[in-house]
């Protein structure tokens, strides 16, 4: 069986270099802003699921939170555990599998760090994996694209340069996914990568959470925590207490 794209693609530095532009203080200010209006405490247990090279982890344990983040990359969490520290750690993990430890307050999936399976099961061991490490009464904070205005506003093409770096993007919706097709030329050899993210609307995510079990506390249109509108938010961010 062939690699998964996400576990190939995300794996690289050249994944890294493309996105490099990703805002640290954004990351920073909505984490504050958001644990703050819900007044979650410090030395609260935090899960950061598929927390990349660690920028929101990190924020959370600026705010004196005790936060463990996974994600599947092996280069993102050596990366990450460069900046562990007591409070602080990472490792290396499958988020469609329970994680080895549990009764967390707390578990975070930000940033559209879902919807790459082809299988809507792994969709839902995913999902279901995070479940089961929340503590009852805990807190899921799930930050998802809104598909309505991503494909409202999707460039079919576009040139990205980073350094000596072209990287050439292709993007279109098919079979339920929104696809990118990202080219580039390092050092004369030609790269080709994949994204992919499935087409999840807010009244499907609704519908899910609603059978799980979870109350919706919060839904959030954007980082800024503007209210969700379905036709113009970017984001659907949905902040969900486990009751059962």
């Amino acid at each position: 069986m062939s690699k998964e794209w996400f576990a190939s693609w995300f794996d690289t530095p050249f994944y890294h270099t493309l996105y490099s532009n990703r805002n640290e203080e954004e990351a920073t200010q909505f984490i504050s802003n958001l644990f703050k209006h819900l007044q979650i405490p410090e030395g609260a247990k935090i899960l950061d699921v598929a927390c990349g090279k660690g920028r929101h982890a990190k924020s959370m344990h600026a705010l004196g939170m005790n936060v463990t983040g996974i994600d599947l990359s092996c280069n993102s969490i050596s990366t990450a555990n460069e900046m562990a520290t007591t409070g602080l750690r990472f490792d290396v993990w499958d988020m469609r599998k329970p994680y080895k430890e549990t009764n967390f307050d707390v578990v975070t999936n930000l940033f559209s760090s879902f919807g790459y399976f082809e299988d809507p099961a792994d969709d839902d061991l995913a999902i279901q994996s995070m479940q089961a490490v929340l503590e009852k009464n805990g807190l899921f904070i799930f930050d998802y694209m809104n598909p309505e205005f991503i494909i409202k506003s999707l460039k079919a093409r576009e040139i990205v340069s980073r350094g000596e770096l072209q990287f050439h993007i292709q993007r279109k919706v098919e079979k339920g996914f929104i696809c990118k097709q990202i080219n580039f030329l390092h050092e004369g050899i030609e790269h080709e990568y994949t994204e992919q993210l499935k087409v999840i609307k807010f009244e499907q995510f609704q519908k899910l959470f609603q059978a799980l079990g979870y109350t919706v506390e919060e839904t959030y249109g954007n980082y800024d925590l503007s209210p969700f509108a379905f036709g113009s938010s970017p984001r659907q961010i949905w902040v969900l207490r486990k009751t059962t």
